[in-house]
């Protein structure tokens, strides 16, 4: 059967040589291919859920190929004794995400192993493997990467500076199987955890997620660069008028009793929950979109790349309260800087001919397979996000559907995915010329997919938008057949060509991580604390510090919920503009707790989503100030406008203001996550980028909670110590 295999993969390299014409490349390129799966809901080629490994969500089939610049292509896989021919059995195979060393000499990529007969139900799960014997004559060699999950889907892998291995992965936060799979926050499908990284035998979680993040990249600053998918808002398959089979567990931990009830306490409802909205001043909370975030290579200082926001992105958004005229909604006008709206970033790379420019896709969240619109902008490090402007490599028609029967557009050349900007300056993608919704027009045990993804050159055409060009390959088609398990999937047509990748040298960039900031820094000196004690006690509690400076600051350009913002029992404030001003007296936090199960209180189905919950972290509990009366999970908001808290690392947490009475003022609209040992510290609590609403610079204070917390902490560890070493 092997060398059958072999003779057939061999047949298809000189067939797919004598059929593509010459490329002009100066290097390699690293591909893989799939076969088309026509669905686009939790399948392989979908904006979410992408990363399961079942027959109906990644058809088998698909190998790792290289092309070379004189045109010789390997079918990398086969030669090393992967992969089947016709019927997909045993030892079937799918390939994904390959991504190059620094050295171009070797390269990681996820495969799954395996296809069931008929009738079986297999679990299947995506395993991280590197690939070496790269060079035109050298031998290829595929080893399984040693230390990570085994019984988990781990994709998406990449080589982080230092060698350690960063991935995408399915397991749960807590590491605990009955929290398997974690359900995301918008169709309660099972979704990716957030950023992993193996280094020697150990797996920590670097970001949690509680809807998932996509496709890490190290950029040419140390800055670990990935697509977030946004969602913290109520969960919509389940709210008081539609419980629909869902419910609330008592904790995460195993055996939780399940309550009767859907119970939620952040962010408000959402506009479709007209009756908890009824009698109050809220306009409802929704946010849906897939954004650029940055961590250090450390996991520390999540954020959007460069604080960029909706304010310079999307084109519309609401504002959170109706009964205030400073309060409005945000509609993008021709005084942004931005003139190019969009509102998702999939697939982001960056330009290696120009440090700081990242290029990607605006794709609609489902028909597509994440393929849309070719689009670049630039955010080096120390750009400000409000002056950020999107460019548009194709033209806008190639971000959206054609409704079916009607004519395309002369300008919808079809979609683009997985774009790969080369050394040379030319750009490869894969492309599809369909310009319709994704579809099978063929039958489940017969597919026909609309789309047909290769890749392919792109040119520039007379309005300056960038068009298909050439192919990178002609494979021919391809004769397939799998159980899926019940039904026989007979195909015989092109397979997918994705995830380009060129495979060259590049220099190793610095591994990023916190640096302490002056304000913070000059507390620990004048407190005579210190540094490195305090954040080795951090790490073994496993908690991180969040400090805000001023929390009555807001950026200027947010003017979506109130920003004249004052503390209460103080003269402190800052005010953007005459009117109503709002006194904040704490700081409330959440903890993102996957505790909402499904399929109902007597044979729930397994697994949770995340809901946020007011922070209760046994450790971050037991060293925060207790003050009674305070609301739950809450801290202090000193006379100065500080705020500062210890925190629960490697879980996604989030928070809102309050007034004196508990009312919520401003809301974050984000989850972020810590590290042990991490102090974060910012202007405010949520974010000025350039200037605040009083067109001040972002505050730079001696925070006042933070001395206050450090004076507490050092009090409580001199204590300890003195308890054990009497004892």
């Amino acid at each position: 059967m092997r060398i059958a295999f072999l003779l057939c993969c061999l047949m298809a390299m000189i067939s797919g040589n004598s059929q593509a014409g010459q490329l002009n490349l100066n290097n390699p390129i690293m591909f893989i291919t799939q076969f088309p799966i026509a669905a686009d809901f939790a399948t392989i080629g979908s904006t979410f859920a992408n990363h399961s490994a079942s027959m109906s969500s990644a058809g088998r089939g698909g190998h790792l190929y290289i092309k070379y610049p004189d045109g010789t292509l390997r079918n990398l896989t086969a030669e090393a004794g992967y992969g089947m021919t016709g019927f997909q059995g045993d030892d079937a195979i799918a390939v994904r995400d390959p991504q190059v060393h620094w050295s171009g000499e070797r390269a990681l990529f996820s495969m799954v192993i395996g296809a069931p007969q008929q009738f079986e139900y297999n679990n299947y799960y995506w395993q991280i493997y590197e690939v070496s014997g790269l060079g035109q004559n050298d031998q290829v060699n595929i080893q399984l990467v040693g230390g990570q999950p085994a019984d988990y889907n781990n994709i998406t892998p990449i080589y982080g500076s230092d060698d350690s291995i960063i991935f995408t992965s399915d397991m749960p936060r807590s590491k605990a199987r009955h929290n398997y799979p974690q359900y995301d926050e918008y169709e309660s499908t099972p979704t990716n955890t957030g950023l992993w990284k193996i280094q020697g035998n150990q797996v920590t979680l670097m970001q949690h997620s509680p809807s998932g993040s996509f496709t890490p990249f190290i950029d040419s600053f140390g800055r670990l660069v990935f697509t977030r998918w946004d969602h913290l808002q109520r969960d919509q398959q389940a709210s008081p008028n539609n419980v629909n089979g869902a419910f609330n567990y008592s904790s995460e931990f195993p055996g939780a009793q399940a309550l009767p009830n859907v119970d939620e306490v952040f962010p408000e409802p959402r506009p479709a929950e007209t009756a908890l909205l009824d009698g109050t001043n809220l306009e409802g909370h929704r946010i849906n979109h897939f954004f650029p975030w940055q961590l250090n290579q450390d996991g520390t200082e999540e954020e959007t790349l460069n604080h960029v926001g909706r304010h310079e992105f999307h084109s519309y958004f609401n504002r959170s309260i109706n009964d205030d005229g400073n309060v409005i909604e945000f509609i993008a006008n021709g005084s942004r800087p931005n003139q190019n709206s969009i509102l998702n970033v999939f697939h982001i790379t960056e330009d290696p001919n120009q440090a700081g420019r990242y290029v990607g896709i605006d794709a609609p969240e489902f028909q597509t397979h994440s393929g849309g619109q070719l689009i670049a902008f630039n955010l080096p490090p120390g750009a400000d996000p409000a002056q950020v402007t999107v460019e548009y490599l194709s033209h806008p028609a190639t971000a959206d559907v054609v409704g079916e029967g009607d004519p395309a557009p002369p300008e919808h050349v079809g979609f683009f995915r997985n774009p790969v900007m080369l050394n040379d300056g030319q750009i490869l993608a894969a492309h599809t010329s369909e310009t319709r919704g994704a579809g099978n027009d063929g039958s489940r045990p017969n597919p026909q997919p609309r789309y047909d993804f290769t890749i392919k050159t792109l040119s520039t055409n007379a309005q300056n938008h960038r068009i298909p060009n050439q192919r990178l390959t002609n494979l021919g088609d391809a004769n397939i057949s799998y159980y899926d398990p019940d039904v026989l999937v007979t195909y015989n047509g092109p397979l997918w060509e994705l995830s380009p990748v060129e495979v060259v040298s590049r220099s190793v960039q610095p591994i990023t991580t916190e640096t302490l900031l002056s304000p913070e820094a000059q507390i620990f000196a004048e407190e005579n604390i210190d540094e490195s004690l305090f954040r080795s006690y951090l790490r073994t509690h496993g908690l991180a510090v969040a400090v805000m400076r001023d929390v009555t600051t807001r950026d200027e350009l947010d003017k979506q919920q109130p920003y004249n913002i004052k503390v209460a029992g103080s003269a402190h404030q800052t005010i953007g503009s005459p009117g109503t001003i709002y006194e904040v007296s704490h700081m409330q936090f959440f903890q993102g707790d996957q505790i909402r199960g499904q399929g109902g209180l007597t044979n729930p189905d397994p697994g949770q989503r995340v809901l946020a919950q007011y922070l209760h972290d046994p450790a971050a509990a037991a060293n925060n100030a207790n003050i009674p009366g305070s609301p739950p999970g809450s801290a202090e908001v000193f006379a100065d406008g500080s705020v500062a808290f210890f925190l629960p690392a490697r879980r996604a947490i989030s928070w809102q203001s309050l007034d004196p009475q508990g009312t919520p003022v401003v809301r974050e609209r984000y989850w972020i996550s810590f590290q042990p040992g991490e102090i974060r510290a910012c202007g405010g609590c949520h974010g000025v980028n350039q200037l605040d609403q009083a067109g001040q610079l972002p505050s730079t204070i001696k925070a006042e909670a933070f001395r206050q917390l450090l004076r507490n902490w050092d009090l409580a560890f001199d204590d300890l110590i003195f308890t054990d070493n009497f004892e």
